[in-house]
């Protein structure tokens, strides 16, 4: 099973953080706020004071640590001649990477061999790139995240559809994680051909993730302190062992399981199937919008952002490439999955130098840093579509929350969701597929998304050309109408079945993704037209906080 740690480190402390305080949301899903136009210039809102609205703060994001700057970039700040404490190009850019690099597609990447290099570069510079300059736009002149960015582009209800599947590709993400989780701890007792069980799978997942909410709903953030070490051990401590291992075993003139010819370079072409496990790359880039926000943490936005963008797409490249690479020198390509590829590259290795001991060591850290990371997201991404929902959105059961002051009535049908995707992996007989499959619909989800933000960018540069942003793109119709390009690209390539996947044809494959996709998207088209006056559940104060709360300049 591959890792699929989008969110490590700093980023799972801060979203546990998140999800016990008030006026923090987990991802991009920073507290929404009510909908409003906003207004072109000051003296329009100094007579309009009474509209309705919730602050939005933009402090709350996905790479956040506690105190609203991140673990790593409070260790280490610079401040200008104002006082304010401002990050530098590198924190920025590692921050960066710690919110986005992950192990999840290495396994299906190193059967590419050389060619994953080019098929890591391509999603990195058509998706990875624009995706973190246009963020970066937004988050600099509005606050609340995709949905404030959405809504005030095209309306509350494509704001909503917005947030909202920025929540539920997080509901989709779960069952992935956690079956990573379950196929590594079958090598943690030496029981790897278990992991290929769905039954096995699904029941771990369905446990696991049930306990994780029990958790969640008591309140507090226990993982919150926990969850930056469990990133480390469970993604860059394992991803820089891999590369270690590589070198050696390049070094020593052992047999490498893959070409190094010139000409493996270029990806093999047999028909479109072959290529579409690069889809899974652009969900392995997803999150750069998060850390966007940061650029108002810089003394010269418009000069450092794109320096620490380009230092961190090259660092995110390396951790991805080198160790795909590792994985590929090792373990032969019949051996190579998406269930347990991490597992087998570092069976082969450990076994290899007679450290056979180091195979379930290594799995035992990962799978904990794995859970680490399910608990502490468990409720944070549903607390931005509760801040979204309160506005009147959802009906008041949704908006629930019990005595710790946890958003219950999201949780436990979050929790639903995920048990029927749990029993993906008991009627779909290959593991893989199922796996691939879930990828499939996680993706899909959030490439929607994707394409509404890079869309609002674009109108909004049109409809509000007056709202200062710290960090202006060049040329943004260029650079996100690439971004909106890709995005639809991959969008349509999630229905195509992986080449050499099992357990379901083509066809039935498609309309598996598109069934699931339309059930979990449609929702929030059904919710808005349906709302009632009495699903509005913000107190007087709430509902008469100054609109022009949502931008991040709102003196200019």
């Amino acid at each position: 099973m591959t890792v699929h740690m989008k969110k490590p480190l700093a980023v799972v402390a801060h979203d546990a953080s998140a999800a016990a305080h008030p006026g923090s949301a987990r991802s991009t899903t920073n507290a929404a706020t009510a909908p409003t136009t906003t207004p072109r210039n000051p003296s329009a809102v100094a007579g309009n004071r009474n509209r309705t609205g919730i602050p939005a703060h933009a402090g709350a994001n996905r790479g956040n640590g506690a105190d609203g700057h991140g673990a790593i970039a409070s260790t280490a700040t610079v401040a200008n001649k104002t006082g304010k404490t401002m990050m530098t190009v590198s924190q920025l850019a590692m921050l960066t990477v710690v919110a986005v690099a992950s192990l999840r597609s290495l396994p299906a990447m190193a059967d590419y061999g050389l060619a994953s290099i080019l098929l890591y570069l391509i999603p990195a510079v058509v998706f990875l790139v624009p995706t973190a300059l246009v963020a970066a736009e937004l988050a600099t002149g509005w606050k609340g995240g995709v949905y404030v960015w959405v809504r005030e582009a095209f309306g509350n209800r494509i704001g909503f559809l917005a947030i909202w599947l920025q929540w539920i590709q997080n509901v989709v993400w779960y069952p992935i994680q956690i079956a990573f989780i379950a196929v590594s701890l079958s090598y943690v007792f030496g029981m790897g051909g278990l992991g290929n069980n769905g039954v096995y799978v699904a029941a771990v997942i369905i446990v696991l993730y049930w306990a994780s909410t029990m958790v969640a709903l008591r309140g507090g953030n226990l993982f919150a302190k926990v969850g930056a070490i469990s990133g480390l051990i469970g993604t860059l401590f394992p991803a820089l062992l891999l590369i270690v291992f590589g070198i050696i075993w390049l070094a020593i003139g052992k047999p490498v399981q893959t070409s190094l010819h010139a000409s493996a370079l270029l990806p093999p072409w047999t028909g479109i199937a072959s290529i579409v496990l690069i889809v899974s790359n652009v969900l392995a880039y997803a999150g750069m919008e998060v850390n966007a926000v940061h650029a108002n943490d810089l003394e010269h936005p418009g000069r450092q952002f794109p320096r620490a963008i380009a230092l961190a797409t090259a660092l995110i490249l390396l951790v991805l490439v080198l160790p795909t690479l590792a994985i590929a020198f090792a373990v032969p390509h019949r051996e190579l999955g998406l269930i347990d590829g991490i597992n087998l590259a570092f069976r082969e290795f450990f076994d290899h130098f007679g450290m056979g001991w180091g195979t379930p060591v290594i799995s035992l850290l990962i799978a904990l840093g794995a859970f680490a990371s399910v608990v502490a997201w468990i409720a944070g991404p549903s607390r931005g579509l509760l801040a979204a929902a309160r506005t009147g959105l959802m009906p008041p059961a949704l908006q629930k929350r019990n005595a710790h002051d946890v958003q219950e009535g999201i949780l436990i049908p979050q929790g639903i969701i995920v048990t029927v995707l749990a029993l993906l992996f008991v009627l779909i007989p290959n593991g893989n597929t199922a796996f691939a499959t879930l990828v499939d619909m996680a993706t899909a989800l959030y490439l929607v998304m994707y394409m509404l933000m890079f869309a609002a960018a674009i109108r909004l540069r049109d409809t509000h050309p007056e709202v200062r942003r710290t960090y202006r793109v060049p040329a943004i119709r260029l650079v996100a109408g690439v971004g909106f390009v890709a995005s639809a690209a991959a969008f349509v390539l999630t229905f195509v079945r992986p080449a050499g996947f099992t357990g379901l044809d083509s066809v039935s494959y498609a309309i598996l993704v598109a069934v699931v996709v339309l059930v979990l998207g449609l929702p929030p088209l059904v919710l808005y037209g349906m709302r009632k006056p009495g699903w509005d559940l913000r107190s007087d104060a709430e509902r008469n906080t100054d609109t022009y709360d949502v931008l991040v300049n709102p003196e200019y």
